[in-house]
């Protein structure tokens, strides 16, 4: 890889020990057979746990693939997590996709196709697949969707989906403007990403809750918490248009 990647993979890592050893050697078996150089880009966002040994065991095991280490010092959050991962990324397509594999790594080369056609954004829009216990994930989900569309005036159908791909050298504008660090870093790049007109493919992928790792998601309090990230990003939107 004496040339450089030219697919960055950014693993957003955040208590992940449950699940990291088996996700990435998911991720790195789709890889392989995608037949262009690639990189991952491991970001710690100081986790309590064991997922910094992990990075360091997969690391060792795999001394011919080329991949990045940044540990975040104190907790700052989603968003600055795949930010600070997209800066350090060197390929000319860079992306991410949530750890826990609720959309299986089998959608990357679709995204990378359609940036390679053309898009400077590609994302998979979740499809839930019927669970009864995930179905509150799922009405949360689409209830957040609709608040999207009718708050931001946005047509994208998925904003949130923790599984986007871009055009490094469309990307990178986006992320000096990104204020929010955390969840809502999601919706905010990807509404900044449309009004700068940039091309956007949304790939349906399907969306399958896993029930063997622990969740950070709290329904009411995010709901809320949210939901004033909206108005919040709404105003801010308006006071640049005045």
């Amino acid at each position: 890889m004496a040339s450089g990647p030219r697919l960055s993979v950014v693993l957003a890592c955040y208590n992940e020990e449950e699940i990291l050893a088996s996700s990435f050697a998911e991720i790195h078996e789709e890889l392989e057979g995608i037949g262009c150089p690639y990189e991952f880009v491991f970001v710690d966002d100081a986790s309590r746990d064991r997922t910094r040994d992990l990075i360091r065991e997969i690391v060792a095991a795999h001394p011919s693939v080329a991949i990045q280490v940044i540990l975040h010092e104190t907790n700052r959050g989603r968003g600055a997590t795949v930010a600070d991962g997209f800066r350090a990324a060197r390929g000319e397509i860079a992306g991410f996709l949530d750890v826990d594999l609720e959309v299986h790594a089998r959608y990357i080369p679709s995204l990378v196709r359609a940036i390679d056609k053309g898009a400077d954004v590609a994302t998979v829009r979740r499809i839930y697949a019927f669970q009864l216990r995930s179905l509150d994930r799922y009405f949360m989900s689409r209830g957040y969707s609709y608040l999207v569309r009718r708050l931001l005036g946005t047509s994208l159908r998925d904003t949130e989906t923790g599984y986007k791909f871009f055009r490094r050298q469309a990307l990178l504008p986006l992320l000096d403007e990104v204020r929010d660090p955390g969840w809502f870093w999601d919706t905010e790049v990807m509404v900044r990403a449309e009004r700068r007109g940039l091309r956007i493919a949304e790939i349906p992928g399907a969306y399958v809750r896993r029930f063997d790792k622990t969740s950070t998601v709290r329904g009411l309090r995010d709901s809320v918490q949210y939901f004033g990230r909206l108005l919040s990003f709404r105003r801010q939107l308006e006071a640049r248009q005045r």
